[in-house]
């Protein structure tokens, strides 16, 4: 469910409500919040795109003497359509009051009409719909490459009328948004973005020898074998998976070398990953919208309204583990499920990603037999959703859409503080959560040395909670006594 941009008043007296509906209460007990799950889906769509008409004020006069001659009829309007490198042709429209004839997008301080674009998007025409009417410059910034960014630019913009009316209705840019674009932009001219490549190969050098020492136990005869080839195969999948997550998510030639190592080497393809991932990113906590924290009925965050309740939470705490050691077997399901369904709705390089998979299974089942291979399945799963999980899923979780972006992710996200040189490596970078859920594209080999800006920055800019960080070890604690506190509601 999404609910449509409200009107600035409506806004403005809800944040006046103290304690009001923006965030759900996390003091534990489930009368401190409004139970939702009639709010929820499995499935979600994106919002409905309505047409826009214009009111016309008539003066007395007008009423009173109507016109005695009748009116020529309008000429159809016009529309774009758009190449997916932006450029646009104007072509004829159908009449707006039986379609849409303008999709409004804002990207710094400009709206375009991205009507014609949206088809052409290569991510796919829902990323634009979720934005109509809505600004989309941090989603613009964070996720697209340099190229994308100075493409944008080219697109049809929006009409005055049309923009002077969605600027009345879109909240105003905070001082801590316009704060951080000013950062961002700082970051970029410092070079933040620059791979070190020694970095990177360090990292493929250490995952390839879990992979090819997985490979050696699991036919030799030594004590043990078998059982560090599981081990050493779940590390190889979860690596794989952290690998593939920073090359997915960048944007340089680099990453477009290696995007397609996760397909490749965990089973999970791009276009699932992108599809999912980056809703997550742009709508972090989202309720309704980010599929990262609807985990239920096998685990619940809040407590459900008894129509949608699972005889399961109440012992939710006590068998967390079934359900996260089961987390790469599903999305290994739903990658062949969303490359299939992209190969039959003709997505770009989709034939090519569901051969890599394939091609991963062929490989894979022939070196590995399935003694070992779908344990490491289920001990990957495990250790990925140890670490994904606790660094959203207990601060604050959203009713309805956050127009200011980067404070959104400071009050939904959490950092952890890892302790030893090997739970630095098998975090994979997701330790510095709020650093990645800002900069995704960034290689996460800056993020160590852009925790203390961000640090600075949210103290300078009295963000509520500042930046959040807990030890490896209490984020995990807190994420369980999360889930019993639901359990014992």
């Amino acid at each position: 469910y999404i609910s449509p941009p409200s009107s600035l008043s409506n806004r403005v007296s809800r944040r006046l409500q103290k304690n009001g509906a923006n965030s759900i209460s996390r003091a534990g007990d489930s009368s401190s919040f409004t139970p939702l799950s009639n709010l929820i889906t499995r499935t979600v769509t994106p919002r409905t795109v309505t047409p826009r008409t214009t009111t016309t004020q008539l003066s007395s006069a007008t009423i009173d003497s109507p016109p005695k001659t009748e009116l020529e009829p309008r000429a159809p309007p016009a529309a774009y359509d758009c190449t997916p490198e932006g450029d646009c042709v104007v072509t004829e429209a159908c009449d707006d009051v039986s379609c849409r004839t303008s999709l409004d997008v804002r990207i710094h301080n400009q709206w375009y009409n991205l009507e014609g674009w949206r088809k052409a998007h290569p991510a796919g025409a829902h990323w634009i719909d979720w934005y109509n009417g809505r600004d989309a410059t941090e989603v613009m910034d964070a996720f697209h490459s340099e190229k994308a960014r100075n493409m944008y630019q080219r697109l049809p913009k929006s009409d005055d009328a049309t923009a002077l009316m969605l600027e009345d209705e879109v909240e105003p840019d905070s001082e801590t948004t316009k704060n951080f674009r000013k950062l961002r932009a700082q970051l970029v001219a410092d070079g933040w973005w620059e791979r070190d490549v020694v970095h990177e190969v360090k990292l493929l050098a250490i995952w390839a020898s879990c992979g090819l020492s997985a490979a050696y136990l699991c036919h030799s005869n030594l004590a043990h074998s078998g059982s560090l080839s599981i081990f050493l195969l779940g590390m190889f999948f979860t690596q794989s998976g952290w690998l593939g997550h920073d090359y997915v998510h960048g944007v340089d030639k680099w990453t477009d070398r290696f995007r397609q190592l996760t397909t490749a080497f965990a089973g999970l393809g791009v276009t699932w990953w992108s599809d999912k991932h980056n809703k997550h990113h742009a709508l972090t906590n989202e309720i309704g919208v980010d599929e990262d924290i609807a985990t239920d009925p096998f685990l619940y965050t809040w407590a459900p309204d008894p129509a949608n309740d699972s005889p399961l939470r109440k012992i939710q705490h006590l068998i967390f583990f079934v359900p996260f050691s089961a987390l790469f077997a599903l999305w290994r399901v739903d990658t062949m499920t969303v490359a299939v369904d992209a190969v039959e709705a003709k997505r770009p390089g989709a034939k090519e990603e569901l051969w890599i998979l394939l091609a991963h299974y062929a490989v894979v089942l022939s070196v590995f037999p399935l003694s070992v291979f779908v344990p490491a399945v289920f001990l990957s799963g495990l250790m990925s959703a140890l670490i994904v999980t606790p660094t959203h899923q207990s601060e604050e979780l959203f009713e309805e859409y956050q127009p200011q972006w980067a404070e959104a992710q400071f009050l939904s996200t959490r950092s952890a503080k890892t302790s030893n040189p090997f739970s630095e490596w098998i975090w994979g970078g997701m330790q510095y959560q709020l650093e990645h859920h800002l900069f995704p594209t960034m290689p996460r080999s800056k993020y160590p040395l852009l925790k203390p800006i961000l640090e600075k920055f949210a103290e300078e800019n009295n963000i509520e909670g500042g930046y959040r960080e807990s030890g490896e070890f209490e984020i995990l604690k807190m994420n369980w006594e999360l889930y019993r506190k639901v359990a014992l509601a």
